[in-house]
C-alpha cells in the first residue's frame, strides 16, 4: 500500500531516509511531506518511531471534487460502517487549495456531514465529534479538483511527545528539534561517546529529545496518559501488532534510560525556562542526565562541559543513526555520479566511495536563537553565540536553527553546510559547522616557483590570455583553465568564480594517473609544481584549492580520501544561479563540459515541458525553468542529490508543484512513466553499481534508455541524450528504428575542452 507521511517544509529527505530506515520499502520526497510505499505495520512503525514526520496518513479514497456537492458525495460513498464502530467519536482536519472550495472548516464539515449520514442510514446511530481525542481523525486534503481522505493514524500531531507539559516563550516543535539533531549528526555521535550543549536551551526541547535519541526511546510511548493505547481506534489499525511495536519498545526504552549518562548540559538565563525544563526532563525520564543551569552562555567555560565518554547499551541500529548516516557528506551511496565518474575526462572503473571521516568530535552544539517576531531577533546575540562556541568548544560540531542567512552569517561561524526549513511559517536557515573553530591559515611568505612550476604558471598565463576574450563576451565564470596541457603535469584546473565574491575564485584540480613506470615521488613533486604554479598564477591561498589526487590502492590507482567541509558556492552560469561544492565528492556539482548544451536546453524551454533524466543536482533543469519551461520534471536515484537541486531551483527564486523532484531509478521510472514532454536531457553514467537499483552499463542499455525516453515526447518534441564513455559506440541500427537521431557532439564540446573533445558525446533524437 501507498501511505502519506506529512512533515515540516525541509525536511522530506530526512524524513524520507528515517521511512527507509524503519523498513518501509519506499520513500519519495514530496512537498512538506514523503510518499510511502509499505505494508501496514510499517506505518504503525512510523507512528511509534519517527522523529521527523508531523502525520502519518493512510489513504480511505480519492476522487474528482469540482465543488462542494461532489466533496459530500465523494465522503458519503465510503463504507464507513467498515471504518467506524458504533459509539465511536469522529473529527476530520481539512486542508483545501484552488478555486472550487476555499473553506478548510466548512470542508471538514461537509466530509463530517457525509460520514454521520452514511453511518446513520446503515444502522439509525450516530457518532459523535470529538476534536481533541477522537477515536478516528480523518485527513481531509482538496487540491487541484481531487479530494483525498485519509485516516490519521496517530490521532494527531506526532510531535506531542507527551513529556514537555511546562512551557515557555515560543517552544520547538519537538519534530524539528529531531531535523537539528539529525543535521548535526546526532543520531551516529550519541553512540560515539559525544556529549551534547544548548546554551540557550529554553524549556529544554532539544537536549531532551537528544537524550531520548541517545537511551532509544520512541517518541511515541508517552503521547498517551494510558501507556499502550492505540493512537487510533479505526477498525482497520491492527492493536495486536501495536501492542507488539509497543511493547518491543518499552524494553528498549527501559535499557536505554538505565544506561543513560550524564552528557547533557543546558544553560539559559531565564530561571523560568529552566524550571520548565526541569519539569519536562523529569517527565521524559531523562532529568538524571541533564545538567540544566541558570546561567549566561558568556560565562561558559571548558570545564563546565560534561565529558564524552562511554555510551549507553549497544542498541540496535535506530532510524535516527542511519538517516544520519545517509545525510552525511561523505556518503554518496545514492549518486550514481561517485561510482566510477570522473567527468575530468578520465574514466575510472574503480572511483572508490571516499574513506572514513576523521575521528568524531567530543560534542555536538545545538541551539535555536531567538529569531521571530515573538523573540526579537539581534544580531548582536547570535555575535556572541559564535563567539562563546569558538572560545569554549573549538573543536566540537555545531547545529544551529537560525531565523535566516544574514543571522546565520553573524555567529561569525564558517557553515560547512546550510539548509531551509521551515518553523511552522518561518523560513530559517540550519547551519551544521564543524569544526566550530576557524581553520588555521598560512600566513607564511610564498617560496620562489621551481623550474617546472615557473613553465607550468607561464602555460596557465598563456592559456588565460588566450580564453579571455570569449570567457568575457559569454559571461562565463566558471570554466577549465588547463587540462594535461604539458604532459608531465597531467592535472584538470577548474576555476570557479563566486557570485558572492567575484575577486576571489576557487581552484578544482583533479589529478590525472601517471603512467605505471613513472615513480610515486616523481608524480607527488609535480602535483606539487602544479599547484604552486596555479595558486602563484590565480592569486588563491590553499585553502580556496581543491585538490582530489589520485591514490595507490587495491585495483590500480583511484581517487583518495576527500575533505569534508560541506562547503557550498554560489556560481552563475547564462541567467541561472548554481551551487557547486568543491571539496566534498568527486564531481563539484556542475559538469562545465555542458555549458553549451545547458544553454541550448535554455533557449529551448521556453513554454515547454521539461524532463531531466539522471538529473544529478539539476544545472540543466535549472537553465531550462529559468529559460522559461511551464513544467520541469527531474528524476535521480540520490537524495542528496535532489536536495541539491532544491537548493538550486530555491536559489533562483523557482519552486511550487510545476516542478518535480522524483527520487527514483530513472530507468525503471521512464518505463513505468506515462507523461509527455517536449525537451528531455538524459546524461546518464557510465555504470552503476548501486545497492539501491539494479546495475547499469550505459553501452547495454542506451537502446532501451532511448527507447523508452522517445516514447515520452509529445509530437515534436527533443530529446538531448549525451554520455562521457570514452569507448561508447551508437547501436545506429536499432535507433533509427523509432528516432531520428542526429549526432551534435562537436557543437557542444566549449573552447575550454578544445583540448579534450572526446570527453563527451551528444546526440538529438526526435520521434520517427
Amino acid at each position: 500500500m501507498k501511505f502519506f507521511a506529512s512533515c515540516a517544509k525541509g525536511l522530506e529527505y530526512l524524513l524520507a531516509d528515517e521511512l527507509l530506515a524503519l523498513g518501509c520499502e519506499r520513500a519519495t520526497a514530496a512537498v512538506a511531506g514523503v510518499n510511502v510505499e509499505g505494508s501496514p505495520e510499517d506505518a504503525q512503525r512510523a507512528v511509534l518511531w519517527s522523529r521527523i514526520a508531523s502525520r502519518v496518513l493512510w489513504p480511505l479514497a480519492e476522487y474528482d471534487c469540482p465543488d462542494e456537492a461532489a466533496l459530500y458525495a465523494g465522503a458519503r460513498a465510503v463504507p464507513w460502517q467498515e471504518h467506524l464502530s458504533p459509539g465511536m467519536t469522529l473529527a476530520v482536519d481539512a486542508h483545501v487549495s484552488g478555486d472550487a472550495i476555499t473553506h478548510a472548516r466548512y470542508a471538514a464539515q461537509r466530509v463530517k456531514d457525509a460520514v454521520v449520514d452514511a453511518i446513520r442510514a446503515h444502522d439509525g446511530t450516530r457518532p459523535d465529534v470529538d476534536l481533541d481525542a477522537p477515536d478516528l481523525r480523518l485527513s481531509l486534503v482538496v487540491r487541484k479538483g481531487r479530494a483525498l481522505l485519509s485516516v490519521d493514524l496517530g490521532g494527531g500531531p506526532l510531535h506531542r511527545r507527551g513529556w514537555r507539559q511546562a512551557r515557555h516563550e515560543a517552544p520547538l516543535k519537538e519534530t524539528l528539534a529531531a531535523a537539528v539533531l539529525a543535521r548535526g549528526g546526532w543520531g551516529r555521535l550519541h553512540g560515539q561517546g559525544a556529549a551534547l550543549l544548548d546554551p540557550m536551551c529554553g524549556s529544554g526541547t532539544l537536549l531532551i529529545e537528544g537524550a531520548l535519541i541517545a537511551a532509544d526511546v520512541a517518541p511515541g510511548l508517552q503521547r498517551d496518559d494510558v501507556p499502550g493505547l492505540p493512537p487510533s481506534r479505526w477498525t482497520g489499525f491492527d492493536r495486536t501488532q501495536w501492542r507488539a511495536l509497543y511493547d518491543d519498545a518499552t524494553q528498549r526504552a527501559q535499557v536505554g534510560l538505565a544506561a543513560l549518562t550524564p552528557r547533557f548540559l543546558g544553560t539559559d538565563l531565564d530561571p523560568q525556562a529552566i524550571a520548565a525544563a526541569r519539569d519536562n526532563a523529569e517527565r521524559a525520564g531523562v532529568a538524571h542526565a541533564l545538567d540544566l543551569r541558570v546561567a549566561d552562555m558568556g560565562s561558559l567555560a571548558s570545564s563546565d562541559l560534561p565529558v564524552a565518554g562511554a555510551s549507553g547499551p549497544a542498541a540496535v541500529p535506530t532510524p535516527e543513526a542511519v538517516a544520519a548516516a545517509a545525510q552525511d557528506p561523505l556518503d554518496v551511496d545514492g549518486g550514481r555520479r561517485e561510482q566510477g565518474s570522473d567527468r575530468s575526462g578520465h574514466r575510472d572503473a574503480d572511483a572508490s566511495r571516499p574513506e572514513a571521516a576523521a575521528p568524531p568530535p567530543a560534542g555536538l552544539v545545538v541551539a535555536n536563537p531567538p529569531y521571530d517576531a515573538r523573540l526579537a531577533a539581534d544580531p548582536a546575540l547570535y555575535r556572541a553565540l559564535g563567539r562563546t562556541l569558538q572560545r569554549v568548544v573549538p573543536g566540537w560540531r555545531a547545529s544551529l536553527l537560525c531565523g535566516d542567512d544574514e543571522l546565520a552569517r553573524a555567529t561569525g561561524l564558517r557553515a560547512r553546510k546550510r539548509y531551509k526549513v521551515f518553523n511552522g511559517a518561518l523560513e530559517c536557515s540550519l547551519i551544521v559547522v564543524d569544526p566550530v573553530a576557524e581553520p588555521v591559515r598560512e600566513d607564511a611568505a610564498p617560496r620562489p616557483l621551481s623550474e617546472g612550476a615557473q613553465m607550468v604558471a607561464n602555460r596557465l598565463r598563456k592559456t588565460q590570455k588566450a580564453s579571455r576574450r570569449w570567457r568575457s563576451q559569454d559571461g562565463v565564470d566558471c570554466y577549465r583553465a588547463y587540462d594535461a596541457d604539458l604532459p608531465e603535469y597531467a592535472a584538470a584546473i577548474d576555476v570557479y568564480t563566486p557570485l558572492d565574491t567575484p575577486d576571489a575564485p576557487w581552484l578544482h584540480v583533479q589529478e590525472y594517473a601517471a603512467p605505471a613506470e613513472i615513480p610515486e615521488h616523481v608524480t607527488r613533486r609535480r602535483l606539487a609544481d602544479l599547484l604552486a604554479a596555479a595558486r602563484d598564477v590565480f592569486g588563491v591561498p590553499r585553502e580556496r584549492v581543491a585538490v582530489k589526487t589520485r591514490a595507490k590502492g587495491k585495483g590500480g590507482s583511484k581517487y583518495g580520501r576527500f575533505d569534508a567541509r560541506s562547503e557550498f558556492l554560489r556560481v552563475r552560469e547564462g541567467d541561472a544561479v548554481l551551487q557547486v561544492n568543491l571539496f566534498d565528492y568527486l564531481d563539484t556539482g556542475l559538469f562545465l563540459d555542458h555549458r553549451p548544451l545547458r544553454a541550448r536546453i535554455a533557449q529551448e524551454a521556453d513554454g515547454r515541458r521539461f524532463l531531466n533524466l539522471f538529473c544529478y543536482t539539476g544545472a540543466a533543469t535549472v537553465q531550462a525553468a529559468v529559460g522559461g519551461a511551464v513544467q520541469t520534471t527531474s528524476v535521480d536515484l540520490s537524495g542528496t542529490y535532489l536536495q541539491w537541486l532544491a537548493d538550486n531551483l530555491a536559489a533562483n527564486g523557482i519552486g511550487g508543484p510545476a516542478h518535480r523532484l522524483v527520487q527514483a531509478d530513472a530507468l525503471h521510472w521512464l518505463e513505468a512513466e506515462r507523461g509527455e514532454y517536449d525537451l528531455i536531457f538524459c546524461d546518464p553514467p557510465t555504470f552503476s553499481n548501486s545497492a539501491r537499483a539494479d546495475d547499469f552499463d550505459i553501452q547495454r542499455e542506451h537502446v532501451r534508455l532511448l527507447r523508452a525516453a522517445v516514447a515520452r515526447l509529445a509530437p515534436g518534441g527533443v530529446l538531448y541524450f549525451s554520455n562521457n564513455f570514452r569507448r561508447f559506440r551508437l547501436s545506429a541500427d536499432e535507433v533509427e528504428v523509432f528516432a531520428v537521431c542526429e549526432e551534435i557532439s562537436a557543437a557542444t564540446i566549449p573552447p575550454d575542452f578544445a583540448r579534450n573533445p572526446r570527453i563527451h558525446r551528444a546526440w538529438r533524437l526526435q520521434r520517427r
